[in-house]
Protein backbone atom coordinates (compact mmCIF):
# COMPACT_ATOMS: atom_id res chain seq x y z
CA UNK A 1 0.00 0.00 0.00
CA UNK A 2 1.03 3.46 -0.62
CA UNK A 3 -0.44 7.03 0.28
CA UNK A 4 -1.27 9.35 -2.54
CA UNK A 5 1.00 12.41 -2.61
CA UNK A 6 -0.67 15.78 -2.99
CA UNK A 7 1.18 16.99 -6.75
CA UNK A 8 0.99 20.14 -8.81
CA UNK A 9 -0.94 18.93 -11.43
CA UNK A 10 -3.78 20.10 -13.21
CA UNK A 11 -6.21 17.29 -14.27
CA UNK A 12 -7.61 17.04 -17.27
CA UNK A 13 -9.34 13.81 -18.93
CA UNK A 14 -10.61 10.54 -17.04
CA UNK A 15 -9.52 10.35 -13.04
CA UNK A 16 -11.06 8.82 -10.03
CA UNK A 17 -10.50 12.32 -7.88
CA UNK A 18 -7.57 11.14 -5.49
CA UNK A 19 -7.33 12.28 -2.49
CA UNK A 20 -4.10 12.88 -0.72
CA UNK A 21 -5.54 11.63 2.55
CA UNK A 22 -6.60 8.51 1.33
CA UNK A 23 -4.25 4.96 0.70
CA UNK A 24 -5.00 3.02 -1.87
CA UNK A 25 -3.26 -0.46 -3.15
CA UNK A 26 -1.30 -1.14 -5.95
CA UNK A 27 -4.22 -3.55 -6.88
CA UNK A 28 -6.73 -0.68 -7.26
CA UNK A 29 -4.38 1.60 -8.99
CA UNK A 30 -3.82 -0.88 -11.73
CA UNK A 31 -7.35 -1.45 -11.78
CA UNK A 32 -8.41 2.12 -12.27
CA UNK A 33 -5.96 3.33 -14.47
CA UNK A 34 -6.84 0.10 -16.76
CA UNK A 35 -10.63 -0.49 -16.49
CA UNK A 36 -11.24 4.01 -16.19
CA UNK A 37 -8.48 5.46 -17.57
CA UNK A 38 -7.48 7.10 -14.36
CA UNK A 39 -4.81 9.36 -15.11
CA UNK A 40 -4.42 10.85 -11.81
CA UNK A 41 -3.09 6.98 -10.73
CA UNK A 42 -0.93 6.83 -13.52
CA UNK A 43 1.14 9.81 -12.03
CA UNK A 44 0.60 8.69 -8.73
CA UNK A 45 2.04 5.32 -10.17
CA UNK A 46 5.09 7.07 -11.72
CA UNK A 47 6.01 9.04 -9.09
CA UNK A 48 5.49 5.92 -6.61
CA UNK A 49 7.60 3.85 -8.70
CA UNK A 50 10.55 6.24 -10.05
CA UNK A 51 10.13 9.60 -7.38
CA UNK A 52 8.98 11.83 -10.31
CA UNK A 53 6.96 11.55 -13.46
CA UNK A 54 10.02 13.13 -14.97
CA UNK A 55 12.42 9.91 -13.88
CA UNK A 56 9.45 7.40 -15.12
CA UNK A 57 9.06 9.30 -18.14
CA UNK A 58 12.48 8.55 -18.92
CA UNK A 59 12.18 4.89 -18.23
CA UNK A 60 9.37 4.74 -20.44
CA UNK A 61 11.39 6.17 -23.59
CA UNK A 62 14.32 3.63 -22.12
CA UNK A 63 12.05 0.58 -22.69
CA UNK A 64 10.50 2.41 -25.84
CA UNK A 65 13.80 2.15 -27.73
CA UNK A 66 14.58 -1.26 -26.66
CA UNK A 67 11.83 -2.75 -27.59
CA UNK A 68 12.34 -1.09 -31.45
CA UNK A 69 9.12 1.46 -30.96
CA UNK A 70 11.13 4.34 -32.99
CA UNK A 71 8.19 6.22 -33.58
CA UNK A 72 7.65 6.57 -30.34
CA UNK A 73 8.97 9.95 -27.34
CA UNK A 74 6.76 10.16 -24.33
CA UNK A 75 6.59 13.48 -22.77
CA UNK A 76 4.50 12.49 -20.23
CA UNK A 77 2.81 9.49 -18.54
CA UNK A 78 -0.44 9.53 -19.05
CA UNK A 79 -0.73 10.32 -23.16
CA UNK A 80 -2.47 13.32 -22.74
CA UNK A 81 -2.01 16.19 -25.49
CA UNK A 82 2.19 18.01 -25.24
CA UNK A 83 4.40 19.12 -27.61
CA UNK A 84 6.73 16.45 -29.04
CA UNK A 85 4.25 13.26 -27.83
CA UNK A 86 4.10 10.86 -30.32
CA UNK A 87 3.57 7.43 -31.66
CA UNK A 88 2.62 5.34 -34.22
CA UNK A 89 0.03 1.96 -34.45
CA UNK A 90 3.09 -0.24 -35.26
CA UNK A 91 4.57 1.28 -31.58
CA UNK A 92 1.39 0.89 -30.05
CA UNK A 93 1.30 -2.85 -31.25
CA UNK A 94 4.92 -3.71 -30.25
CA UNK A 95 4.38 -2.28 -26.86
CA UNK A 96 1.06 -4.59 -26.49
CA UNK A 97 2.66 -7.24 -27.52
CA UNK A 98 5.75 -7.15 -24.91
CA UNK A 99 2.72 -6.73 -22.08
CA UNK A 100 0.87 -9.39 -22.87
CA UNK A 101 3.51 -11.69 -23.05
CA UNK A 102 5.75 -11.00 -20.75
CA UNK A 103 2.95 -9.47 -18.04
CA UNK A 104 -0.18 -11.38 -19.04
CA UNK A 105 -1.72 -10.84 -15.65
CA UNK A 106 -2.77 -7.76 -16.90
CA UNK A 107 -5.82 -9.51 -18.49
CA UNK A 108 -6.99 -9.41 -15.09
CA UNK A 109 -7.55 -5.91 -15.41
CA UNK A 110 -8.33 -5.43 -19.05
CA UNK A 111 -11.35 -7.85 -18.85
CA UNK A 112 -13.01 -6.71 -15.70
CA UNK A 113 -15.94 -4.97 -17.55
CA UNK A 114 -17.49 -3.09 -14.31
CA UNK A 115 -16.18 -3.04 -10.58
CA UNK A 116 -15.91 -0.32 -7.72
CA UNK A 117 -12.96 1.45 -5.59
CA UNK A 118 -13.72 2.81 -2.07
CA UNK A 119 -16.01 -0.15 -1.03
CA UNK A 120 -17.90 0.36 -3.54
CA UNK A 121 -18.35 4.57 -3.35
CA UNK A 122 -16.53 4.27 -6.44
CA UNK A 123 -17.74 2.81 -9.86
CA UNK A 124 -15.64 1.77 -12.64
CA UNK A 125 -16.93 1.15 -16.10
CA UNK A 126 -14.49 -0.24 -18.34
CA UNK A 127 -14.21 2.03 -21.31
CA UNK A 128 -12.59 -0.74 -23.87
CA UNK A 129 -16.43 -1.95 -25.16
CA UNK A 130 -15.16 -4.65 -26.81
CA UNK A 131 -14.26 -6.59 -23.96
CA UNK A 132 -18.28 -7.00 -23.38
CA UNK A 133 -18.94 -7.63 -27.19
CA UNK A 134 -15.89 -9.17 -29.15
CA UNK A 135 -15.25 -12.92 -28.65
CA UNK A 136 -12.41 -13.78 -26.98
CA UNK A 137 -11.23 -9.86 -26.43
CA UNK A 138 -8.90 -9.69 -23.69
CA UNK A 139 -7.75 -6.12 -23.59
CA UNK A 140 -6.55 -3.72 -23.94
CA UNK A 141 -6.50 -0.24 -23.63
CA UNK A 142 -8.56 2.96 -24.87
CA UNK A 143 -7.31 6.51 -25.36
CA UNK A 144 -8.61 10.20 -26.66
CA UNK A 145 -7.48 13.43 -26.75
CA UNK A 146 -8.33 16.57 -28.52
CA UNK A 147 -6.08 16.48 -30.91
CA UNK A 148 -5.08 12.20 -31.18
CA UNK A 149 -8.84 11.97 -30.82
CA UNK A 150 -10.34 8.49 -30.32
CA UNK A 151 -7.60 5.27 -30.61
CA UNK A 152 -7.53 1.60 -29.20
CA UNK A 153 -4.91 -1.22 -28.93
CA UNK A 154 -7.51 -4.20 -28.62
CA UNK A 155 -6.46 -7.88 -28.33
CA UNK A 156 -8.25 -11.36 -28.56
CA UNK A 157 -7.63 -14.84 -28.36
CA UNK A 158 -9.32 -17.83 -30.01
CA UNK A 159 -7.85 -21.06 -30.73
CA UNK A 160 -4.45 -20.82 -28.73
CA UNK A 161 -3.94 -17.48 -31.60
CA UNK A 162 -3.21 -13.94 -30.19
CA UNK A 163 -4.02 -10.71 -32.17
CA UNK A 164 -3.69 -7.42 -31.65
CA UNK A 165 -5.41 -4.19 -33.41
CA UNK A 166 -4.63 -0.83 -33.39
CA UNK A 167 -6.73 1.93 -34.52
CA UNK A 168 -5.51 5.62 -34.30
CA UNK A 169 -7.21 9.05 -34.43
CA UNK A 170 -10.50 7.61 -35.58
CA UNK A 171 -13.53 10.33 -35.62
CA UNK A 172 -15.66 8.83 -32.87
CA UNK A 173 -15.09 5.69 -30.45
CA UNK A 174 -17.85 3.84 -32.78
CA UNK A 175 -15.81 3.72 -35.34
CA UNK A 176 -12.95 2.98 -33.25
CA UNK A 177 -14.49 -0.31 -32.27
CA UNK A 178 -15.72 -1.17 -35.68
CA UNK A 179 -12.89 -1.05 -37.48
CA UNK A 180 -10.87 -2.77 -34.51
CA UNK A 181 -13.38 -5.79 -34.98
CA UNK A 182 -12.42 -5.76 -38.63
CA UNK A 183 -9.40 -6.08 -37.98
CA UNK A 184 -9.25 -8.90 -35.78
CA UNK A 185 -11.94 -10.76 -37.64
CA UNK A 186 -9.81 -10.46 -40.55
CA UNK A 187 -6.72 -11.80 -38.56
CA UNK A 188 -8.93 -15.00 -37.23
CA UNK A 189 -10.83 -15.95 -40.44
CA UNK A 190 -7.30 -16.31 -42.43
CA UNK A 191 -4.70 -17.06 -40.04
CA UNK A 192 -4.08 -19.88 -37.47
CA UNK A 193 -1.01 -20.44 -34.86
CA UNK A 194 0.51 -24.13 -35.59
CA UNK A 195 1.88 -25.02 -32.67
CA UNK A 196 5.01 -27.83 -33.58
CA UNK A 197 6.70 -28.59 -30.51
CA UNK A 198 6.61 -27.76 -26.83
CA UNK A 199 9.17 -26.99 -24.42
CA UNK A 200 10.48 -30.54 -22.80
CA UNK A 201 8.74 -32.83 -24.28
CA UNK A 202 10.68 -35.90 -25.46
CA UNK A 203 11.20 -36.22 -29.18
CA UNK A 204 13.16 -39.40 -28.87
CA UNK A 205 16.72 -41.12 -26.97
CA UNK A 206 19.77 -41.71 -28.93
CA UNK A 207 22.96 -43.54 -27.75
CA UNK A 208 25.67 -42.25 -25.82
CA UNK A 209 29.16 -43.65 -26.34
CA UNK A 210 31.57 -43.69 -23.24
CA UNK A 211 29.15 -42.54 -20.80
CA UNK A 212 27.91 -44.36 -17.46
CA UNK A 213 24.39 -44.37 -19.21
CA UNK A 214 23.91 -45.84 -22.59
CA UNK A 215 21.34 -43.44 -23.43
CA UNK A 216 20.02 -40.08 -23.15
CA UNK A 217 16.59 -38.06 -23.97
CA UNK A 218 16.25 -35.37 -26.40
CA UNK A 219 14.55 -33.01 -25.74
CA UNK A 220 12.83 -29.44 -27.36
CA UNK A 221 14.95 -26.85 -25.33
CA UNK A 222 11.99 -24.14 -25.93
CA UNK A 223 8.44 -24.05 -27.70
CA UNK A 224 8.14 -23.77 -31.69
CA UNK A 225 5.23 -22.61 -33.22
CA UNK A 226 4.14 -19.71 -35.71
CA UNK A 227 1.27 -18.13 -37.27
CA UNK A 228 0.36 -19.27 -40.68
CA UNK A 229 -2.30 -18.79 -43.30
CA UNK A 230 -5.54 -21.04 -42.97
CA UNK A 231 -4.86 -24.62 -45.39
CA UNK A 232 -1.21 -23.89 -45.85
CA UNK A 233 -0.19 -25.99 -42.73
CA UNK A 234 -0.01 -29.41 -44.47
CA UNK A 235 2.27 -28.11 -46.93
CA UNK A 236 4.99 -27.44 -43.66
CA UNK A 237 8.39 -29.52 -44.16
CA UNK A 238 10.25 -30.62 -40.77
CA UNK A 239 13.82 -31.45 -40.67
CA UNK A 240 15.44 -32.83 -37.92
CA UNK A 241 19.50 -32.80 -37.51
CA UNK A 242 20.66 -34.93 -34.94
CA UNK A 243 23.42 -37.59 -34.22
CA UNK A 244 21.99 -40.75 -33.56
CA UNK A 245 25.30 -41.54 -31.17
CA UNK A 246 26.61 -38.71 -29.14
CA UNK A 247 29.65 -39.25 -27.01
CA UNK A 248 29.93 -38.45 -23.43
CA UNK A 249 30.33 -36.20 -21.30
CA UNK A 250 27.12 -34.58 -21.87
CA UNK A 251 25.89 -31.26 -19.89
CA UNK A 252 22.02 -31.32 -19.21
CA UNK A 253 20.40 -28.67 -21.57
CA UNK A 254 23.43 -29.31 -24.03
CA UNK A 255 22.41 -28.55 -27.62
CA UNK A 256 22.69 -31.84 -29.58
CA UNK A 257 20.87 -30.58 -32.71
CA UNK A 258 18.28 -29.00 -33.82
CA UNK A 259 14.60 -29.08 -35.52
CA UNK A 260 13.23 -27.14 -38.51
CA UNK A 261 9.86 -26.04 -40.02
CA UNK A 262 9.70 -24.47 -43.36
CA UNK A 263 7.42 -23.73 -46.02
CA UNK A 264 8.06 -22.98 -49.82
CA UNK A 265 11.85 -22.96 -48.69
CA UNK A 266 11.67 -20.40 -46.20
CA UNK A 267 12.23 -21.12 -42.65
CA UNK A 268 9.40 -20.82 -40.00
CA UNK A 269 10.54 -21.81 -36.87
CA UNK A 270 13.63 -23.74 -35.28
CA UNK A 271 14.49 -25.23 -32.48
CA UNK A 272 17.35 -26.64 -30.58
CA UNK A 273 17.30 -30.16 -29.55
CA UNK A 274 18.93 -30.75 -25.90
CA UNK A 275 19.72 -32.87 -23.47
CA UNK A 276 17.99 -33.67 -20.88
CA UNK A 277 20.07 -34.66 -18.17
CA UNK A 278 23.96 -34.86 -17.79
CA UNK A 279 25.51 -37.76 -18.45
CA UNK A 280 29.20 -38.44 -16.93
CA UNK A 281 31.87 -40.18 -19.08
CA UNK A 282 32.61 -43.08 -17.57
CA UNK A 283 36.33 -43.59 -16.14
CA UNK A 284 37.25 -46.31 -13.72
CA UNK A 285 36.21 -44.58 -10.38
CA UNK A 286 32.38 -44.16 -12.22
CA UNK A 287 32.73 -48.04 -13.58
CA UNK A 288 33.64 -49.37 -10.00
CA UNK A 289 30.85 -47.49 -8.34
CA UNK A 290 28.42 -49.21 -11.15
CA UNK A 291 29.89 -52.49 -10.62
CA UNK A 292 29.09 -52.25 -6.86
CA UNK A 293 25.59 -50.77 -7.45
CA UNK A 294 24.68 -53.88 -9.36
CA UNK A 295 26.31 -56.09 -7.26
CA UNK A 296 24.22 -54.57 -4.09
CA UNK A 297 20.83 -54.85 -6.50
CA UNK A 298 21.95 -58.38 -7.06
CA UNK A 299 22.37 -59.21 -3.72
CA UNK A 300 18.71 -57.75 -2.61
CA UNK A 301 17.15 -60.21 -4.90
Amino acid sequence: MFHVQKTQHLWVGSQIWLDPRETLTVDEMLKAICVASANDCVVAMAEFIAGSEKAFVQMMNDKAKSLGMNDTCFKNCHGLDEDGHVTSSYDIALMSRELLKNHPDITKYTTIWMDSLRDGKSQLSNTNKLIKTYKGATGLKTGSTGLALYNLSASATRDNLSLIAVIMKAPSTKVRFAEAEKLLDYGFNNFSFKQFVRKDDILKSVSVNKGVKSSVDVVFESDGGVLIEKGKDKDIEQTVTLDDIVSAPISAGQKLGEITYSLDGNILCTVNLVSKEYVEKINLFSMTKSIVYKWIDLLRT
